[in-house]
């Protein structure tokens, strides 16, 4: 007697599984050609061979060959390059787990996925092993910039906007006092990890806290110089601080495994919290002290 076909809807699901199996194989193997270090890349192509492996596994039940999605492939090998393997790995990993929760129509129909779940398992202990950027060596130099930069900054232009209200003379003293500040943090982190005597270069450390102030002085700078109303410019400085906040507090919870929404909050409040008390110093000055541009 014929062995009755399968389910429509797991069939779908499993070219679901073995289209993502193909695009996670290539994308593996586009992350290992920009990773320079040789034992990390050979973990790399040896997981994306697993990947095509498993992708053959999941053929034999569809009968079908999917494509990669190049999209998929294009969008983390971006990743990748911009911010770097720890966290590109990471979130892909993330992602893969969720989309291969244990289904019991699957596992009847597959005999060979409690090997497959489990070699995952193996992929994700050797990913670990092997993450070791020296980016996220100075992680910590880059989150001092950038919430020194979002607290200490928009406080800055939040007070001198209504104690100047003018966008042009509050976009100038901005710059000036960013420089100035960048600087000034540069030089402090390079001694304090000099001081330390950590594993990390003091002048490394000292350029990404530096680089991470002066972009983020940059971005919230920007708005003023993009319209004539200071009120308007700090409103688009606030929704620009919040942004930058959302994208460094998702990248460090990926890449450290941290949680997303305690520390976004924490930030957000600290960085909102301080701005605000900052404007309502800039218009008691303006007021008692007859301030007028």
């Amino acid at each position: 007697m014929p062995e009755p076909a399968p389910d429509p809807a797991v069939v779908r699901r499993l070219l679901v599984l073995q289209k993502n199996e193909i695009t996670e194989h290539h994308i593996y193997r586009r992350i290992a050609a920009i990773t320079p270090d040789v034992a990390n890349r050979g973990v790399l192509l040896h997981i994306a061979d697993e990947e095509l492996g498993h992708y053959r596994i999941w053929g034999k039940y569809t009968g079908q060959e999917p494509g990669p999605s190049p999209v998929r492939v294009g969008l983390y090998a971006l990743a990748a390059r911009i911010f770097g393997m720890t966290f590109t790995i990471k979130l892909m990993e993330g992602v893969e787990q969720r989309a291969q929760q244990t289904d019991p129509a699957l596992a009847a129909l597959v005999p060979e996925l409690p090997r497959m779940l489990a070699n995952e398992e193996a992929h994700e202990r050797e990913l670990i092993a092997l993450l070791n950027e020296d980016r996220l060596k100075y992680v910590g130099s880059v989150v001092l910039g950038l919430n020194d930069a979002l607290v200490e900054f928009t406080a800055t232009l939040a007070g001198l906007t209504f104690a100047l209200q003018n966008a042009r003379i509050i976009a100038v003293a901005g710059l000036i006092t960013g420089i100035a500040a960048t600087l000034s943090m540069g030089a402090s982190e390079y001694l304090s990890q000099k001081s330390d005597e950590g594993t990390g270069d003091p002048f490394l450390a000292s350029i990404y806290t530096g680089l991470a102030y002066i972009l983020t002085v940059a971005i919230l700078i920007l708005p003023y110089l993009l319209t004539d109303n200071p009120y308007l410019a700090l409103l688009c400085t606030l929704a620009a601080a919040l942004i930058i906040i959302v994208v460094f507090t998702f990248y460090i919870s990926v890449a450290k495994d941290l949680p997303f929404k305690k520390r976004f909050v924490e930030m957000a409040a600290i960085s909102i919290g301080v701005s605000a008390v900052s404007f309502l110093l800039g218009l008691a000055i303006r007021i008692f002290l007859h301030v007028n541009v």
